[in-house]
């Protein structure tokens, strides 16, 4: 694509931008119970085009050469993303669960289930490349001091004879196969002739022979025909990949070497920005920066004397809280000035009042015993749940979002500076100097009246001094009270102030906690969507999340926070997130791709890791200080907990009490609550036993639980058929995907690879072109495995139902069921 085709796409997002703006405002208006469903749609419409737009927005960031315009989309990117991740908090809180059933908002918009897929910024990874390349040669030099030395002679040591022995063992060898091949073949050609001799021989004449050959040949062209219809049939609708998409599959596009150049160009038209930006600060300081200085003085000198002749005293000079004096620059009279800084002293002093008042309800509500409590909530879902009239009737609304400013600031600086920008001028796409030199002025402006407010409030002591003979009056801001600062957290103590990260690093490293993960992709989880999900939602039965839904949590809970920092400061804040499912579910590969997609550090908590390391109590508290401070300086960073449950043990098992698993517990949750918003540190449980730990102590420590049930029907499809492709085996049409993942219902995801692993052997790869694969050959390799059994999930379903969400659905789902069954009864007595 050209610039010109990625500024069509830019000015059709900034269309597409500004319907959305334009809905969001409604959204902000309470809704009655009964349009529950109606709300969810437009919060289902509002996350799709949204995906959508951030789809564009990503696209053009990384193509787009401009550096002044990719700024822009920077900021819209982040911003967009963000916004997602709201309205995805939004519709958590409307469906009360994890996974969304869009596929009648997708069928109404004339979408695809290619657009549910949450689209991963590229930026992410190309611009920390230098930073990643670093970090992967200190743990590769790390790793490569500690791994023990090996011996120069890699070959067990022969003498003569047993090497001629060998040798001759060898060659006797390939000659009796020789052999045997050789009289296999003349033994197909004897018994060949003895038939042809016992058989009976019919004569032909001349045109009967003509005959037989003409039909015969004229079969095989019918049915070669026939196949290559079939063939082309199947591929044009999507069913078999086109024969130049599997030649090119391991070749380089056009496209992506387009693609390459680009960002090449975006780098030079950067450095060239970034020396401009220096030489027009330079340039604005030396020749506006003292007249704007003398501006600001003779400003701030009228506003001294018209507030004199006015009042009779000098004024109060507004502090840098409050702007500094700026607020006198905003075209306003002193009297409004004055007037403006007394408003802000009460609504201050209103402000602190109203915590005070909230402080002391927060206490009386926590004294008051737990049976009340359920008893409220009992009586709140009731009143939310059934159509009554006032104002328990109106409870969906969305919260304020903290994106849509930004937003908007990006859609009106685009409009007023983009939207006509003059192509011809900058056929190169080199930087605009206009736009960069008003863009510094503001800053410079802000630098200097810094600078003018201190010499001016120098300049109003020694004229109180001088005219009213008056000390000093300082301004009276409203004092911070000290105390617990905001959340009401502790710092947290330094146990290491003396050490560099290095050491650090290289300590971690060393004992085994901060490892190399594995590089996978996460689009490799691969899975397929619900397509009646809305169906069973009318009929009130919970349909169970997908692979592609756990993909497209993964994606937005951990992915997309870790890595932008200005998306993780302003989201939702999440901390940590647990997996729960069978073993084999890719639980794993799910860790490793958050780590891949955002170059996270891997820092591994297990249980089973951590037996014999750092012991006793100070132990496991120098232990956490080491790897939260590490997370936090080298960030994103992830911290994964194989077997979660065994921490928050019921009762812990006598085989297990020497690796003591629930030491780190508390100190855990404690590390956990001082994450605040910006820092980049990501906990990820996986356990596949979640009924053996205490229900209150996981949910408490994990704040998002993905439940991950046996993959459906149309995800072991997409499974089968994926992993063929990545073996290197094309599918054709003697292959039938579709009784493979019939059959293989029960089985996880790694039980297909390891049944797929077992047949493709290198002998069947080289025999593939004479005898194709048939679905017979996986199956008895399917049978040798152990499938997850109904009864096994079925207890996860029942623990998850027991989880604060999942009480929250069933609670739902029972009131609706009641209201069903009054309608009902009301409708036979009529």
């Amino acid at each position: 694509m050209s610039e010109e085709s990625y500024q069509r796409l830019w000015d059709a997002s900034h269309v597409t931008l500004q319907e959305l703006l334009d809905q969001e405002q409604p959204l902000l208006q309470p809704v009655p119970n009964r349009e529950r469903q109606s709300f969810q749609y437009r919060l289902s419409v509002l996350y799709l085009y949204y995906l959508g737009l951030m789809r564009r927005f990503d696209t053009l960031y990384d193509q787009m050469v401009q550096p002044q315009k990719r700024l822009l989309l920077r900021r819209l990117l982040d911003s967009v993303a963000g916004r997602v991740l709201e309205l995805k908090e939004e519709m958590v809180r409307a469906d009360l669960c994890e996974c969304h059933c869009l596929d009648r908002v997708l069928q109404d918009l004339k979408l695809t289930p290619a657009d549910l897929q949450v689209p991963i910024p590229k930026y992410f990874l190309l611009e920390q490349t230098s930073i990643l390349k670093e970090r992967k040669l200190m743990l590769a030099e790390i790793l490569a001091s500690m791994e023990p030395v090996s011996s120069e002679r890699g070959f067990l040591e022969m003498n003569r004879t047993e090497a001629i022995i060998l040798l001759q063992t060898a060659e006797r060898a390939r000659q009796g196969r020789i052999r045997a091949t050789f009289v296999q073949e003349i033994r197909r050609q004897e018994e060949w002739d003895r038939k042809m001799r016992e058989g009976e021989r019919h004569e032909l004449n001349q045109d009967q022979a003509v005959v037989a050959v003409q039909k015969v040949w004229k079969g095989y062209l019918q049915r070669k025909h026939t196949r290559q219809d079939r063939q082309t049939e199947m591929e044009f609708i999507g069913m078999l990949p086109l024969p130049n998409q599997v030649e090119r599959r391991g070749s380089v596009s056009p496209t992506t070497l387009m693609e390459d150049v680009r960002r090449l160009q975006q780098m030079e038209k950067e450095e060239e920005f970034q020396l401009a930006v220096v030489k027009t600060q330079d340039a604005l300081r030396e020749t506006e920066g003292p007249d704007m200085r003398e501006k600001m003085k003779e400003q701030i000198r009228e506003w001294f004397i018209e507030c004199h002749a006015l009042t009779g005293r000098f004024p109060e000079y507004p502090d840098e809280s409050l702007g500094g004096s700026y607020l006198i620059f905003s075209d306003k009279t002193p009297e409004q000035v004055k007037m403006d800084l007394e408003a802000y002293l009460q609504e201050s002093k209103k402000k602190d009042q109203d915590k005070n008042k909230e402080k002391e309800k927060e206490k009386k509500e926590k004294n008051k015993g737990k049976e009340e409590k359920t008893k409220k909530e009992g009586r709140q879902l009731l009143d939310v749940w059934t159509s009554g009239q006032g104002e328990a009737d109106v409870m969906l609304q969305v919260l304020p979002s903290k994106f849509i400013p930004l937003i908007n600031a990006g859609h009106e600086e685009y409009k007023n500076v983009w939207k006509n920008w003059q192509k011809t001028i900058y056929p190169d796409q080199g930087f605009d100097a206009e736009v960069l030199r008003v863009e510094k002025r503001k800053e410079m402006e802000k630098e200097v009246r810094v600078q003018v407010d201190e010499l001016m409030r120098q300049e109003l002591k020694t004229l109180r001094l001088a005219v009213d003979l008056e000390l000093e009056r300082p301004f009276k801001a409203p004092k911070k009270k000290a105390g617990k600062k905001a959340g009401g957290k502790k710092k947290e103590k330094d146990l290491t102030p003396d050490r560099s990260v290095a050491s650090l690093f290289e300590e971690l490293v060393s004992f085994g906690i901060l490892k190399k993960n594995k590089t996978v992709a996460l689009k490799d989880f691969v899975g397929d969507c619900l397509y009646l999900g809305s169906i069973l939602n009318l009929a009130n039965k919970l349909s169970m999340p997908s692979l592609f839904d756990t993909q497209q949590n993964i994606a937005l809970y951990g992915v997309l926070r870790l890595g932008s920092q200005d998306i993780h400061s302003m989201a939702p804040l999440i901390r940590s997130i647990l997996l729960v499912g069978p073993s084999g579910m890719g639980k794993k590969m799910l860790v490793n791709a958050v780590c891949t997609e955002t170059g996270a550090n891997l820092f591994d908590l297990s249980p089973a890791n951590l037996k014999g390391k750092y012991p006793g109590k100070a132990g496991v508290q120098m232990m956490m200080h080491l790897v939260f401070k590490v997370a936090r300086l080298l960030q994103p960073s992830v911290i994964w907990i194989g077997n979660a449950e065994k921490n928050f043990y019921k009762k812990v098992p006598k085989e297990e009490k020497e690796m003591d698993p629930k030491r780190i517990r508390k100190d855990l949750t404690k590390a956990l609550r001082l994450l605040n918003p910006g820092d980049r540190v990501l906990l990820i449980g996986t356990t596949n036993r979640p009924q053996l730990a205490e229900m209150k102590g996981l949910c408490q420590t994990y704040e998002r639980i993905l439940f991950m049930p046996r993959p459906d029907y149309a995800s072991r499809y997409v499974l089968w058929k994926h992993l063929l492709n990545v073996q290197g085996v094309q599918v054709t049409q003697s292959l039938d995907i579709s009784a493979l993942a019939k059959v293989s219902d029960g089985y996880t995801s790694g039980h297909i690879l390891q049944a797929i692993r077992s047949v493709l052997t290198q002998r069947r790869m080289l025999q593939l072109s004479k005898r194709p694969l048939v679905a017979s050959e996986f199956l008895g390799h399917l049978a040798k495995l152990e499938p997850v059994y109904r009864e096994e999930e079925e207890a996860l379903k029942d623990w998850y139902f027991n989880t604060p969400l999942g009480k929250k659905r069933t609670k739902f789902s029972e009131v609706l069921d009641a209201e069903e069954a009054k309608l009902a009864k009301e409708k036979k007595r009529k």
